[in-house]
């Protein structure tokens, strides 16, 4: 259920294997018609994918952009460049999503658009039902009460738009207004075009008049905000029927078990992680190979289900945990935003440690410097942030206030990053 990413990456694993399995997806929209711009992966992920099935992963990085290298823009001026060494990717959801049902036709797999599923008993003759379509998965709410399914709404706006400026490196951009700050991550995904996801604080978003206006006069803002990151070009958008804009608050879930009967979960529809961390499209083709693997390495599903259940799981807690942190350091962004550009630089790339919030910024960067050279010192202060993230997420020190409901979209769909 549902033609994105995870469920065709399950499907074309599920035929290399054994090409007498019977596979159907069924997807709700028209071929085609998926909404959205960039996805990124790692050099990391292509290797995975490589040894997973090559035609699909030489498909994926032939269509991809890269780039090796981070730019921090504070107000007008670019404060920090970081040349990584390791290649990050873009590639256009769009022609992502083409590629992969490409190779699963090849292999076999039926793909049935506009055709939604909106029980198991639709399907009862299957062996086995991914509910592979998304957060707002039909069949997972079906069964709410038994997957435990439970949603932390973000505090932050965000609007995933697309531009024809073409980003270099991964570019971050932060903008003061007289109502609070705004900023951006921008990266390519195509010789001719990037993703640009805003963000900002509720207060600033009420200040800047967005829960009001329409997606153009947003627009027309935000290019006057970012005009030089832009270098003049334009953002492109993805208007609501009543022309408003699409912010969002992003939204965590999390289920308490991912499997019922011979439903299972995969994906967004088991899990979600904020998109400032990028992996969301990562975690979920992971999810694929390993359904597949535990399917394929027990013949007793129910026993096949659990170990896919158990593995995943501790994957996705500490996934959920680093980007909730990461989240929560935007979220914060007054605190770390005046410091030199080579310490918010520096911050920023450790965005996702859980001991960040409990030190003051500036002793936490000397500490980070002055234990580069001092392994042992590291690992201690990596396991006391690892002891931080496992405590209850109310114990954390930043600050969080009830978030407010955009007046467009209803913050359930998030840019699918990896």
């Amino acid at each position: 259920m549902g033609g994105g990413p995870a469920s065709l990456y399950f499907s074309i694993l599920m035929k290399r294997v054994d090409p007498s399995h019977d596979i159907t997806v069924y997807e709700r929209n028209p071929a085609g018609s998926t909404y959205g711009w960039g996805v990124t992966y790692s050099n990391e992920l292509f290797g995975y994918l490589q040894g997973a099935d090559p035609e699909s992963a030489r498909a994926i990085r032939e269509n991809s952009a890269c780039w090796n290298s981070w730019v921090v823009h504070v107000r007008d001026r670019m404060t920090a460049t970081v040349e990584h060494g390791v290649e990050g990717f873009g590639i256009g959801r769009h022609r992502l999503l083409d590629l992969l049902a490409e190779r699963a036709r090849s292999l076999g797999v039926r793909l049935e658009f506009e055709r939604e599923i909106g029980g198991a008993e639709e399907v009862a003759d299957a062996d086995v039902v991914v509910a592979g379509d998304g957060v707002n998965s039909v069949l997972r709410e079906r069964h709410a009460g038994r997957f435990g399914s439970e949603i932390e709404v973000g505090r932050n706006v965000y609007i995933w738009l697309g531009t024809t400026k073409v980003f270099d490196a991964f570019t971050f951009a932060f903008a003061a207004t007289e109502h609070g700050w705004i900023w951006c991550y921008g990266y390519k995904y195509s010789g001719d075009h990037s993703t640009c996801v805003i963000e900002c604080s509720p207060e600033t978003w009420k200040g800047l008049g967005f829960h009001t206006a329409n997606e153009a006069d947003c627009l027309g803002v935000l290019e006057k905000l970012f005009a030089d990151v832009l270098d003049r070009h334009p953002l492109i958008g993805r208007a609501q029927p009543d022309g408003s804009a699409h912010w969002l608050n992003f939204r965590t879930l999390t289920n308490r078990t991912w499997h019922h009967g011979n439903l299972v979960l995969l994906g967004d529809a088991a899990h979600t992680t904020h998109y400032s961390i990028g992996a969301g499209t990562a975690l979920a083709l992971a999810d694929a190979a390993f359904l597949v693997n535990a399917l394929h390495g027990d013949a007793r599903l129910e026993k096949a289900l659990t170990r896919y259940e158990r593995v995943r799981m501790s994957v996705i807690r500490s996934a959920q945990r680093a980007a909730r942190n990461s989240a929560h350091w935007f979220e914060n962004l007054p605190r770390y935003i005046d410091l030199p550009p080579e310490q918010l630089m520096a911050l920023l790339d450790q965005r996702q440690s859980a001991l960040l919030p409990r030190i003051p910024p500036r002793l936490y960067y000397r500490l980070d410097q002055v234990s580069e050279g001092l392994e042992p010192l590291r690992r201690v202060t990596r396991r006391l942030g690892a002891k931080i993230a496992r405590e209850p997420h109310s114990a954390a020190t930043c600050d969080h206030h009830p978030a407010p409901t955009p007046r467009a979209g209803t913050g359930t769909d998030s840019p699918p990053s990896s």
